[in-house]
């Protein structure tokens, strides 16, 4: 049997849509179909029952399915014990990060991490949190770096770093609500604020906590979204407004006297950060970027 056939079958499966598995897997919708072809050639079997517009899999398709993930994982693990033979970590390792983690944390490692193992073959996407999820649920990428704790069965998740919100105003054009180092919960009412988009960590965890101490969402006056940690300091460094961001993104501002930061009295808006992969065996340049990463921080323990 044919791995790659199988590993098209069971993300076809897995997604119900050749077109979609076409983009995942960076095939074209004639060689998905294809694939899927010689593997019901193979098995002298129909795996996709085709006499209605809905994508269903057939009694053998749905048997097959069922063993289908185990057996890819089957021959990463082999593949992954032989390469630990030749004490040589080598192969492509795909990483995916959230703004925060991909633009300000991961490029520091990700030097001390190649200097170790130069034959392993890096890529690197970054985007929001919830992008960050479905790629890895998609296959695009083998680990994720994330901003909050998203439970999915089918993700195991560390988290590796303690991280913290703060309120950022301009030092040039202060907000006269912003003077002092805390400010009232609901004077936070009464600030013009750039947030991030929906869908990015840093959003859901202001969301997520200003509902636990019943403070409306909703009531928040947002005047501009970005989805892009720069230009939000950017635009309050020129006065435009005040945004609720990473520590960790702002202590270069901080140090030149650009922005001040302000906490919410009260409300301490922290958070983990995640390191994250489907639960599966990984292969030995995952394994080796899990290792070492994890090691380089203090992880909190449960």
């Amino acid at each position: 049997m044919n791995l790659e056939h199988l590993k098209v079958f069971f993300t076809a499966a897995t997604k119900k849509n050749f077109s979609e598995t076409a983009k995942i897997l960076h095939l074209s919708q004639p060689s998905v179909s294809l694939h899927i072809k010689h593997l019901e050639e193979y098995l002298n079997t129909s795996l996709f029952d085709r006499s209605t517009k809905k994508m269903e899999l057939t009694h053998a398709g749905t048997i097959l399915y069922n063993y289908a993930e185990q057996l890819i994982q089957l021959v990463n693990q082999v593949e992954k014990d032989i390469s630990l033979l030749s004490e040589t970590i080598h192969g492509d390792l795909r990483l995916g990060a959230s703004l925060t983690i991909g633009e300000y944390l991961l490029p520091y490692f990700l030097g001390d991490f190649i200097k170790k193992y130069p034959e392993v073959n890096i890529s690197f996407k970054v985007d929001n949190s919830y992008q960050i999820i479905e790629q890895l649920l998609d296959g695009k990428i083998d680990l994720g770096f994330i901003e909050a704790s998203i439970p999915r069965k089918e993700i195991d998740s560390f988290p590796f770093l303690e991280d913290e919100l703060v309120i950022i105003s301009s030092v040039k054009d202060p907000h006269p609500n912003l003077t002092e180092d805390t400010i009232e919960p609901e004077l936070l009412f009464s600030l013009p604020i750039i947030v991030r988009e929906h869908g990015s960590g840093t959003r859901q965890v202001l969301e997520t906590n200003l509902s636990k101490h019943q403070l409306d969402v909703g009531q928040l006056h947002i005047i501009m979204e970005f989805e892009n940690t720069e230009s939000i300091k950017s635009a309050v460094e020129s006065g435009m407004g005040v945004a609720i961001i990473s520590k960790t993104t702002i202590q270069k501002e901080l140090d030149l006297g650009l922005l001040k930061q302000t906490r919410i009295k009260g409300i301490p808006l922290k958070r983990y950060l995640y390191l994250i992969h489907r639960k599966q065996v990984l292969s030995p340049a995952c394994d080796a970027f899990k290792e070492l990463f994890i090691s380089s921080l203090k992880v909190p323990q449960d």
